[in-house]
C-alpha cells in the first residue's frame, strides 16, 4: 500500500497569532478613555458631555455613510470610528459649539481617514487632522476655553454650545430659571505661562481642575489609563517614554537658560495636551514606525518639537503640530532604521573583497 506524499503548506509571515482581534484591541481603548471622558463630564458639566456625544456621532455616522456610499460592508462594527471621535470631543474646548464639532467629526473621517483607505491606512491621526482643521478654520471658538468646575455646570449649558452657525451665542436660561448664565473664557495654564509668565500649581495640572481642552487636563488620570493599555500590550510604551523624556529633557534645557521665562520640566510635562498626545494620539499603530530604532526616534522628534513650538513659537501649544510632523515622516524614518539584511553587503553593487595571495 502506497503511502500519500506529506502534503508541505507555505505560508508567509508572521507564523506566530495572538488571539487578539481589532476590534478586542478598540474595545481596550474604548475602555481607557471612558474614565477620561467621565472626569470630563465632571469638570465641565453637561456641555463636555453633548460635544463627546456629537464628536462621536458625526464620526461614526461619516464612516458608515461613506462606506455605503462606496459599496462596502459598514466597518463602524471595528470602534474605531468611536475612537476618533472620543479623541476629538476630548481635545476640543467644552463649550465649542456643536455644529463645528459635527464638522470636525466629518472631517476626521473622510479627508482624515477614509480618503487614505480607511482603518490602517491612514497617514495622520484622524483626530489630529480634524483639530488641525478646527483651528484654522474656527482660531476664535477653539481658544474658548472655559473654567473647570463652573458652579452650574450640570445645569446648564456653556453658551456657546448651541451657537448657531455665523451667529453670535446668546446666554441661556438655566432650567430653575434662576440663574442666567453669561458667556466666559479662561486663559489655560499654558497660555499664563507664555503670554504672562504666570505660573499654575502642580497639583491642579495632576488633577486637571483648571481650564483648557475637555479630556486634557487631568494628567494623572490619563497615565493611569494609558498605563493600562501597556499592561494589557496594546500600546507601545517607548512611544510616550520618548516623547516624554524628550520634552522633560528640552524643558530642562531651556529652563537653566532663562528659569523666569521658561518653566519647569514638571510644568512641560503635565501642562497642555502633552499627556494626552503621548499616550493616545501618538501611539497610533497605524502613523508610527513600527523598527524599535525608528520608535525612538518617532517618539523624541515629537517630545523635541512640541517645547520648541512653546518655548520659540507663537503658539502656547505645540503637541498637535509634533504629532502631525511626526507621523509625516514616519516612513522616512523606517526606511532609515531598517535592519541590515543578513549576509548583505553594506552598499549594494560593492565589489566583493578579495581573498589573500589571489
Amino acid at each position: 500500500m502506497n503511502t500519500p506524499p506529506p502534503v508541505i503548506e507555505l505560508r508567509t509571515s508572521p507564523h506566530l497569532h495572538t488571539p487578539r482581534s481589532v476590534e478586542g484591541i478598540m474595545r481596550n481603548v474604548v475602555y481607557a478613555l471612558l474614565p477620561i471622558c467621565a472626569y470630563a463630564i465632571w469638570l465641565f458639566g453637561i456641555s463636555s458631555f453633548v460635544l463627546l456625544g456629537m464628536t462621536t456621532a458625526a464620526c461614526v455616522f461619516t464612516e458608515h455613510w461613506v462606506c455605503r456610499m462606496s459599496g462596502r460592508e459598514s466597518s463602524i462594527g471595528d470602534l474605531s470610528a468611536a475612537i476618533t471621535g472620543l479623541l476629538l470631543g476630548l481635545i476640543l474646548p467644552p463649550g465649542f459649539p456643536l455644529w463645528m464639532a459635527a464638522v470636525g467629526g466629518f472631517i476626521a473621517i473622510g479627508p482624515g481617514k477614509m480618503l487614505f483607505g480607511g482603518l490602517g491606512f491612514n497617514v495622520f491621526n484622524p483626530a489630529l487632522v480634524a483639530r488641525a482643521f478646527l483651528q484654522a478654520a474656527f482660531p476664535v471658538a477653539i481658544t474658548a476655553y472655559t473654567p473647570a468646575l463652573a458652579l452650574h455646570r450640570f445645569m446648564e449649558l456653556i453658551p456657546s454650545t448651541l451657537a448657531v452657525p455665523l451667529m453670535k451665542a446668546q446666554p441661556l436660561v438655566a432650567w430653575s430659571n434662576s440663574v442666567r448664565v453669561d458667556a466666559f473664557s479662561g486663559a489655560t495654564p499654558l497660555m499664563m505661562q507664555k503670554f504672562d509668565h504666570i505660573s499654575t500649581s502642580l497639583w491642579l495640572l495632576f488633577t486637571g481642575q483648571r481650564a483648557g481642552s475637555a479630556g486634557e487636563t487631568p494628567a494623572l488620570l490619563i497615565l493611569v489609563c494609558g498605563g493600562y493599555l501597556i499592561a494589557r500590550k496594546m500600546m507601545d510604551w517607548r512611544v510616550p517614554v520618548a516623547m516624554l523624556g524628550s520634552a522633560g529633557i528640552m524643558g530642562e534645557v531651556f529652563h537653566v537658560i532663562d528659569p523666569v521665562l521658561y518653566p519647569s520640566p514638571l510644568f512641560v510635562l503635565l501642562s497642555g495636551g502633552l499627556m494626552l498626545g503621548a499616550m493616545f494620539m501618538a501611539t497610533d499603530p497605524v502613523a508610527s514606525p513600527v523598527t524599535p530604532r525608528g520608535i525612538w526616534i518617532y517618539g523624541s522628534l515629537m517630545g523635541t518639537i512640541t517645547v520648541l513650538i512653546r518655548s520659540l513659537g507663537g503658539l502656547a501649544e505645540g503637541v498637535m503640530y509634533a504629532i502631525l510632523l511626526g507621523n509625516a515622516v514616519s516612513p522616512l524614518i523606517d526606511n532609515l532604521t531598517q535592519p541590515k539584511t543578513y549576509g548583505a553587503r553594506k552598499k549594494e553593487g560593492a565589489a566583493p573583497k578579495k581573498e589573500v595571495g589571489a
